[in-house]
């Protein structure tokens, strides 16, 4: 026994030496063995921790896209297309353009491709082989669907090292399991197109969830939609007919994502359309108009939390920290009715649509033996069932003169 000790403590002492001589004299960090994954439903992304200087890297692909569309595309001459790629002919090409993998096929079909595309990129970023991963998953994932996407990864060459939850991941990518006095932690998840809110329990570093809660048919796609109609009924009174040609509709798509996000930044924007079955179109969208649209939705968000803390038997003041994660929590409006609910601002100095892939990253240098050494953050499996709370919609009216550019 004390022999078994003696080595532990030894390789302690020289992983704990090789950081603080590499510090002190500028060695080179060792390259990176283990990936940190989030294969998201409408998003996917990879990362790597940095030994040395404990940072997390997010690697961009060849177009530069820290985060890529989980959308592929299989071309008639046997090209694949993935990412953003795949998106801009979708509307082209929609039979041979599978998106929303969670929703439509099942992870290990297409989830192998995105992996293998997101480890490629990190290999020509760090000129090394990349053959393990920590990914993500949905807390209410059970053992069989972890195994599927664990299949994921082995599919694109890799070797799974751990299978971490998704709202413990964008736990870790705030160290939160290291802040002192956190007892419940809310991770509000608002991607394209699901509200995923889990609530975690964090005793002595290790994370159990508590409660789940979620709408699988709110998002910001679901956003998008409102917008879409509503410029779809302003274009049909403009032109006297309404709009079917595919390409122009998804150059509105596309001009109502780019809309939306600018939106997050200034209180109006311009959407400036050269529609191919009909002429110019301009109008001037405002963030005000944008929640309007939209307001029952956003009023919605509130329902899964209130559903997960009811299941935890809670309440909104025993909440120590609130994680905001996913792109549409960009959305000022977003932000103020979780905001207004807890009485006290969240989690979002991370880029939302990263946290869950940097809290994967974090991990995976933890195991990767990274510098400077960190303990590393267990999870219990959530032994709770999901509680599905779906859309109230209702009819919004707007004023029938909303402006147009």
């Amino acid at each position: 026994m004390s022999s078994t000790v003696s080595v532990i403590g030894t390789a302690v002492l020289t992983v704990l030496l090789a950081g603080y001589f590499a510090q002190k004299y500028g060695l080179p960090p060792p390259p990176p063995k283990i990936a940190g994954i989030d294969l998201g439903t409408t998003f996917s992304s990879i990362g790597i921790y940095q030994a040395v200087t404990g940072v997390t890297e997010i690697v961009a692909d060849a177009r530069g896209k820290l985060s890529i569309p989980s959308v592929i595309a299989f071309l008639a001459n046997g090209t694949i297309l993935i990412g953003t790629a795949a998106v801009e002919q979708q509307e082209r090409n929609p039979l041979r353009t599978i998106y929303d993998t969670k929703r439509k096929i099942t992870p290990e079909e297409v989830g192998g491709i995105i992996i293998d595309y997101l480890r490629k990129a990190a290999e020509k970023k760090y000129r090394v082989p990349i053959k393990q991963a920590v990914i993500s998953v949905p807390a209410e994932f059970d053992q069989t669907q972890r195994n599927a996407t664990g299949l994921a990864v082995e599919k694109a060459g890799m070797e799974v090292r751990r299978v971490i939850s998704e709202p413990t991941a964008a736990a870790l990518a705030y160290g939160l399991h290291k802040k002192k006095g956190v007892d419940y932690i809310l991770v509000v998840d608002l991607g394209g197109g699901t509200l995923d809110v889990s609530l975690l329990w964090l005793q002595g570093g290790i994370f159990v969830t508590l409660a789940m809660a979620g709408n699988n048919r709110l998002g910001g796609q679901d956003f998008n939609n409102r917008v879409q109609m509503h410029l779809i009924e302003k274009i049909s009174q403009s032109f006297g007919s309404r709009l079917e040609d595919k390409e122009d509709i998804q150059q509105l798509r596309m001009a109502i994502e780019t809309a939306k996000i600018q939106l997050t930044t200034f209180p109006s924007t311009d959407i400036d359309l050269n529609l191919r079955s009909m002429g110019r179109f301009r109008y001037r969208l405002t963030r005000a108009e944008f929640e309007l649209l939209n307001e029952d939705l956003f009023e919605s968000i509130v329902d899964p939390i209130e559903a997960a803390l009811a299941d935890a038997d809670i309440g909104p003041g025993d909440v120590d920290e609130i994680v905001l994660v996913g792109g549409s929590t960009r959305i000022p409006r977003v932000r103020r009715v979780v905001g207004s609910y807890f009485g006290k601002a969240a989690n979002h100095g991370i880029d939302p649509e990263l946290a869950v892939v940097t809290g994967a990253s974090v991990q995976a240098g933890v195991i990767g033996g990274g510098w400077p050494l960190q303990v590393a953050a267990m999870e219990l499996p959530a032994q709770r069932r999901k509680h599905h709370v779906y859309t109230r919609t209702k009819k919004v009216n707007l004023p029938s003169d909303a402006p147009t550019a």
